[in-house]
């Protein structure tokens, strides 16, 4: 009885083990954690563990089983078949046949071998392989992008020879672009931190259809990582840490993954800290103290000097350092069957961010500046998401997006040897609705039509007030007094609200060729109110403007063979004028900005082509896109009169006025040459180069923001759980006679001077050389171990104030708990 009663037991051990399946990863042989299993009907689902396991004991014997994650291949497999290998199956990391599936084009799902769009995506693995200080420095890795830095805490990435309020940023589906985008260059990318990211995917080109107003150069979409339920209840816990030497940065994360059947949570700590930033010392551009920082200002909140401290190090960078704290909390809720809701909460903040621009500015041998830095640069979301499949006939699948952003700036200046100090704060609240809706319209699902509407509104307040500090001796004891200073935008207050409706339709034509086809319809509305007139009286204290656009693209998309892919697209974007483009008063370099109620919006038409090549079962990619944009009613800073006068008192001091204004028509022109894949055994490479020009048709001068040619190739070797490997990353001269010397935009007075009859260089080309390895002692510890810049070079990236880090030494540890 007792040897019947252990044999049974010992046959349905072995019975539930029969039934229990391991998912591995192909190349590294380490378990999946979370990857999705279910049969035909999708009505039964499982997911592994976190050692890769999963049941399928709710699985009928005849059901056909599909293993999907997003960073795999989909593998597909009769239940009864998989005893035939043990239970066991491996998935192969999609990056590996290049077929990645594309998550922004159309708001939803979609392979890249029906799309037009020229598109860029960087997986969780890649971003932790890169280890980058900041999403700026993310950015800058990846093909096609320029980012131009004014202060070690910011990065403005460049696009197509567009930047700043012409790139658009999206998190997680919701715009951070707001009513205070400005042109020129902006340092609102740095507030999502790497550390979070789940993936980034980047659109070339306009993409107005899409994503409306502000998308001409491109789309940067940062995809922050998404909890999942689990059929056993699991708590997964990670800790990165990163050392570099170049500016002593000690990073710290921690996140934590809480899995349970009915709902899931996802939360996620970072804190970066950065010193002062070292140059490199390795001159081969031949000017030898380009960049250098001679004498630097010591004051403080508390502390006072009257004059600028010799530097003793001049390779060292005085006045960048800062630290950042980033904050992310998102719940997952399946409501039924066919609906979910994702929670999400963001917070980032950061220290006082030294303006190093204007902290090296020299008048007559001497600091302008004993103060300059921004404010904390405080960013907050709060957003929920709601996805539903009800398979209705005009909608198969949605989701509505409803969010909040409460984004504060600030800016704080005193010049040297002055007791009065400037205080400039803005504060924007936005409010956004998205609704994005996809219906298949026959069985095949080869014709899809995708249909949504976004309301998005900005509240803008902006506040100014002047102060004289009281000082003893070298100490500042507090203030004297407090005075009238102009504001940066309207002191009243304004608001910038939008509405759209858009329609994307895509179709199969053949099982060579893919239509793509969309049209979008946008209102803008603002509304500005100017109350004080100490400082200048405008045309008109109150302005209302009230712009419609409708854009509109196609694109086609045709594989003659399983190797070869052709993209043709013609696309349309716009611009409506925001309140920094209308309203902001702004001093630089004896210029200061001033309002023009009378701006109008801009246009881009586009269009382009491109090729992709296939090699070894898609396992290698080559790829090269050509286009021309025309620019319409383009806006850009000129000079401008102001009531008759062109030049008034800023800040006590007496500056020329300019203003943003519409010119007529100029094009920007380029293209991308690129490859990836891999090789052979073992080895992968990539690489690209990118040219852009740009001009005015009416004014025959260069347009701003258009870097020089430049590329990058990386070869790297991964064998079980070694990967190395070997950057180049280089970047041409752009001479004088390229830069766009009016708008003050370039920085043209960043580039090395030559001599008062000569005035300036221009940007000197440079390359340098980078050794990343990274070792998985298994799935849960991993050590990186990087070189940057092996050979100490200087160099300034395009139109950046900073000069870049030198020989920096890189070490990290990931630690899965």
């Amino acid at each position: 009885m007792r040897f019947s009663l252990l044999l049974l037991l010992f046959l349905i051990t072995l019975s539930a083990k029969s039934q229990q399946v391991k998912v591995f990863d192909r190349e590294t042989n380490f378990p999946i954690y979370n990857v999705t299993i279910y049969n035909d009907n999708r009505d039964l689902v499982v997911y592994t563990d976190k050692n890769g396991i999963a049941d399928l004991s709710i699985f009928k014997e005849s059901d056909v089983l599909s293993f999907n994650h997003l960073s795999f291949i989909e593998y597909e497999i009769l239940k009864r078949e998989l005893a035939v290998i043990d239970f066991v199956v491996y998935l192969s990391n999609r990056a590996e046949q290049l077929e990645e599936v594309v998550l922004s084009a159309s708001r939803g799902k979609e392979t890249r071998s029906r799309i037009a769009e020229t598109i860029a995506i960087t997986s969780r693995e890649e971003i932790r392989r890169m280890a980058p200080q900041t999403s700026a420095d993310l950015l800058a890795n990846l093909p096609g992008i320029k980012v131009q830095k004014t202060q070690m805490g910011g990065g403005s990435p460049v696009i197509r020879g567009m930047e700043a309020n012409r790139v658009l940023l999206v998190v997680d589906g919701v715009r951070m672009n707001n009513a205070i985008y400005r042109s020129g260059h902006l340092q609102s990318s740095i507030t999502v931190s790497p550390t979070v990211l789940e993936r980034t995917e980047i659109i070339y080109g306009p993409s107005s259809v899409i994503y409306g107003s502000d998308a001409l150069g491109g789309v940067i979409n940062y995809f922050t990582k998404t909890p999942e339920i689990n059929t056993e209840n699991t708590l997964n816990t990670s800790i990165f840490s990163k050392y570099s030497s170049v500016n002593n940065e000690k990073t710290i994360h921690f996140d934590a993954e809480a899995s349970f059947k009915k709902w899931a949570s996802f939360t996620a700590f970072s804190y970066s800290d950065f010193g002062d930033l070292k140059m490199g010392k390795t001159r081969n551009h031949g000017f030898d103290s380009w960049g250098k920082v001679y004498q630097y200002s010591n004051n403080t909140n508390s502390f006072y000097n009257p004059a600028g401290v010799v530097n003793p190090n001049p390779n060292l960078q005085k006045n960048t350092g800062y630290n950042q704290l980033d904050l992310l909390q998102k719940f997952y809720v399946p409501l039924s069957k066919n609906t979910d809701i994702n929670f999400n909460i963001q917070y980032s903040t950061s220290s006082d961010i030294p303006n190093f621009d204007n902290l090296v500015e020299v008048s007559n041998g001497k600091l302008r500046y004993a103060e300059a830095y921004y404010g904390p640069q405080n960013r907050f979301l709060a957003s929920s998401s709601l996805k539903f499949n009800p398979n209705y006939s005009w909608m198969e699948k949605g989701s509505l997006i409803f969010a909040f952003q409460q984004i504060e700036e600030s800016r704080i200046e005193r010049r040297m040897n002055s007791l009065d100090r400037f205080y400039r704060t803005e504060n924007v609240d936005v409010y956004s609705l998205n609704g994005d809706f996809s219906v298949p319209l026959n069985e095949s699902k080869d014709r899809n039509l995708t249909y949504g509407f976004e309301f998005t509104h900005n509240d803008v307040s902006s506040n100014a007030i002047g102060k004289k500090i009281a000082v003893n001796g070298n100490e500042i004891t507090g203030f004297e007094n407090s005075f009238v200073i102009q504001s940066r935008y309207p002191d009243g207050g304004s608001q910038y609200s939008s509405a759209a409706l858009y329609t994307n339709y895509r179709q199969n034509l053949s099982s060579k060729s893919t239509l793509n086809t969309g049209i979008r319809l946008t209102s803008t509305f603002l509304k500005a109110l100017w109350v004080d007139d100490t400082f200048m009286t405008l045309p008109d204290m109150a302005i209302y403007t009230d712009n419609k656009s409708v854009s509109a693209t196609a694109g086609y998309v045709y594989k003659p063979s399983v190797n070869w892919q052709f993209n043709t697209l013609v696309s349309s974007g716009f611009r409506s004028p925001n309140i920094d483009d209308i309203g902001k008063i702004r001093y630089k370099n004896g210029q200061v900005t001033v309002p023009n109620i009378y701006l109008k919006p801009e246009y881009v038409y586009n269009s382009e082509v491109g090729i992709l090549r296939y090699f070894n079962n898609k396992k290698f990619l080559v790829s090269a896109n050509a286009y021309y944009m025309l620019l319409h009613n383009y806006i850009s800073r000129g000079a401008f009169e102001i009531n008759g006068q062109n030049s008034l008192v800023y800040d006590g001091v007496t500056a020329t006025t300019m203003a943003n204004i519409n010119n007529k028509n100029a094009y920007i022109k380029g293209g991308t040459f690129g490859f990836q894949g891999t090789i052979f055994n073992h080895f992968k490479t990539n690489g690209s180069l990118t040219y852009t020009k740009g001009k005015s048709y009416d004014t025959k001068m260069p347009l701003s923001s258009i870097p020089p040619l430049f590329g990058n190739l990386e070869v790297s070797y991964t064998h079980n759980k070694l990967l190395t490997s070997l950057n180049y990353r280089f970047n041409a001269a752009k001479n004088l006679s390229d830069y766009n010397l009016e708008e003050g935009i370039d920085n043209i007075e960043q580039t090395p001077f030559i001599s008062e009859t000569a005035n300036y260089y221009g940007s000197p080309k440079w390359s340098t050389l980078n050794l990343n390895t990274n070792y998985q002692f298994s799935e849960k510890v991993s050590i990186s171990f990087r070189i940057d810049n092996i050979f100490d070079v200087h160099y300034k990236e395009f139109a950046s104030s900073i000069s870049s880090p030198g020989r920096n030494f890189v070490g990290s540890l990931l630690l899965k708990l």
